[in-house]
């Protein structure tokens, strides 16, 4: 699945609108709004800490279901 630059953009949005109602009162929105920001930072970490180290990334190795399953690769 492919988001396109419009989505990301309506998304980043929506989520600026919210972290505007949380500084002004909302102060129950601060803690669901802080998890994504959290997620983020950890998985950026944890990739720079890998690419610092020399680790190579892993592509992704699925098996396509519309493929034979008899067939070799």
């Amino acid at each position: 699945m492919r988001i396109g630059p419009a989505v990301a953009v309506l998304g980043a949005l929506a989520y600026a609108f919210l972290w505007v109602l949380a500084a002004n009162g909302v102060s129950s929105l601060v803690a669901p709004l802080t998890v994504p920001l959290v997620l983020i930072v950890l998985v950026a970490g944890g990739l720079a800490l890998q690419r610092f180290m020399g680790i190579p990334p892993h592509r992704a190795r699925y098996r396509d279901s519309r493929r034979d399953p008899d067939e070799e690769s």
